[in-house]
C-alpha cells in the first residue's frame, strides 16, 4: 500500500490524483484552482493618500494581474480593466488600485450605507488564514466607506458587523474625468487607502506583519449595468424591472459567485526584497486543500442525508492516506449529526483541523 501511495503525484490546485488514479476532486474543481499570488514590499517612503498614484511611493511597485470574473474563466472577461498595487510600513498596508470607466458615478455618500449598490471597489483581508474574524472595506467613487468585520462566513450563519470601524483608516479617491456627468468620457478612477495592522488585530495580540508573513488577501470590483436616461445614469433592468445582477470582478478568482469563501482567497506576502519566482508556501497549504475537501464534501453529503459522514469512504476518499510532496498524511474524521471535525497530519505530527463552520485550526504536537 505505501509504495502505491508513493507513486502518486500530487498536483497542487487544479488536478489532485488519488489513489488508484481517480480524481479526488472531481466536480469541485472550480473550488481548487491556484489563487493568485503578490509580494508587497516594505517601504520607508510612505504613499502620499491623496487618490493620486503616481507620487514616487509606487512608481516602482509592480501592478496585480489584471482583475478577471469572479467565476474565473468561466465567463467571459470583463469589459474594463482593474489592477492593485501595495507596500506596507512598520504601522499599515497601503492600497493603490485603478479602475478603467468610461462613466464614472456614484451617489451613495453615508458612511456604512450598502457601497455596492453603487459601482465600487472592495477590500477583502483575513490576517490569520483561519477564515473567520476577517474584514471588508468596500468604497465608491465619492470616497463613501463601508467596513464591516465578519465573525464568519455568512454561508456559516455569520452575521456581519456593520458597527466596526477601521479606526484610522485613510482613503482617498481620484476621478479622472468628471463625476455623474453623462455628457463625457471619462478615464476611470484611482484609490488609495492606509490600513492600520492593529485596527485589523482581534484580542490582544496585534497583527503587525514580518518579512514573509503570509496573508489571505482579495479586491472585487462591483460593475452595475446602465443606461443614460434624462441625463442620468440608470441601472439597466430585466423584462420584470429589476436591476440586472451586477459584474464582479475580482483579483483571484473565486470560482463561484461570493466573496465570502476566505479559502479561495489570493496571497499576499509581505517582504523586504522581491525574490524571483512564487512565493514558497507553507507545505501546511497543501495540507489544507484535504481539509477542504473534506468542508466540501461533508456539507453536500449533510444536504443529502441530514448528517455528516463519519468515514472518509463515505465522501469519496479511496483511502485514508494521501501523498503531498512525496509524504504520507493520515486523513481522520469525527461526526456527529450537526457537527464534525476534519484532520489531516504530516510526518511533523502536527494536526490540521477543519470543522462544520469552515473553521481551520492548527493543534501542536504533544509529546
Amino acid at each position: 500500500m505505501i509504495k502505491k501511495l508513493l507513486a502518486l503525484v500530487l498536483v497542487s490546485g487544479l488536478k489532485v490524483s488519488s489513489l488508484y488514479g481517480q480524481t479526488t476532486f472531481a466536480g469541485l474543481e472550480h473550488l481548487f484552482t491556484t489563487p493568485k499570488q503578490y509580494q508587497a514590499i516594505y517601504t520607508a517612503r510612505k504613499p502620499v493618500i491623496d487618490g493620486d498614484i503616481n507620487d514616487p511611493a509606487w512608481q516602482s511597485v509592480s501592478w496585480t494581474e489584471q482583475f478577471t470574473d469572479i467565476e474565473g474563466d468561466k465567463r467571459p472577461k470583463p469589459v474594463w480593466t482593474t489592477r492593485v498595487k501595495m507596500v506596507w510600513s512598520d504601522s499599515a498596508l497601503f492600497i493603490a488600485a485603478e479602475l478603467d470607466e468610461p462613466h464614472v458615478w456614484a451617489t451613495l455618500k453615508q458612511h456604512d450605507e450598502i457601497v455596492y449598490y453603487d459601482n465600487d471597489f472592495e477590500v477583502f483581508i483575513d490576517p490569520d488564514q483561519d477564515t473567520h474574524h476577517y474584514f471588508e472595506i468596500e468604497v465608491n467613487a465619492i470616497n463613501t466607506i463601508f467596513d464591516l468585520l465578519l465573525p464568519k462566513p455568512y454561508r456559516n450563519g455569520g452575521d456581519a458587523m456593520i458597527s466596526w470601524h477601521v479606526d484610522k483608516l485613510r482613503s482617498a479617491v481620484k476621478v479622472n474625468g468628471t463625476l455623474n456627468n453623462p455628457a463625457d468620457i471619462d478615464k476611470g478612477w484611482t484609490v488609495e487607502m492606509a490600513i492600520p495592522f492593529w485596527a485589523l488585530t482581534i484580542g490582544n495580540n496585534r497583527t503587525v506583519p514580518e518579512h514573509g508573513t503570509l496573508w489571505r488577501i482579495n479586491f472585487s470590483r462591483v460593475e452595475w449595468d446602465t443606461d443614460i436616461q434624462n441625463g442620468k445614469y440608470v441601472k439597466r433592468k430585466d423584462a420584470n424591472g429589476r436591476n440586472l445582477p451586477e459584474h464582479n470582478w475580482v483579483w483571484s478568482p473565486q470560482g463561484v459567485i461570493n466573496m465570502h469563501y476566505p479559502e479561495r482567497w489570493g496571497y499576499l506576502q509581505f517582504v523586504h526584497t522581491i525574490s524571483s519566482g512564487s512565493i514558497v508556501l507553507p507545505y501546511s497549504e497543501q495540507q489544507k486543500h484535504y481539509l477542504w475537501l473534506i468542508y466540501y464534501r461533508q456539507k453536500q453529503y449533510h444536504e443529502k442525508y441530514g448528517k455528516y459522514a463519519a468515514h472518509v469512504s463515505d465522501l469519496q476518499f479511496t483511502s485514508s492516506q494521501v501523498i503531498i510532496d512525496k509524504q504520507i498524511n493520515n486523513i481522520f474524521i469525527e461526526a456527529t449529526t450537526h457537527q464534525f471535525i476534519g484532520k489531516i497530519q504530516g510526518q511533523d505530527k502536527v494536526l490540521w483541523c477543519i470543522n462544520q463552520d469552515g473553521f481551520v485550526q492548527k493543534i501542536p504536537q504533544t509529546h
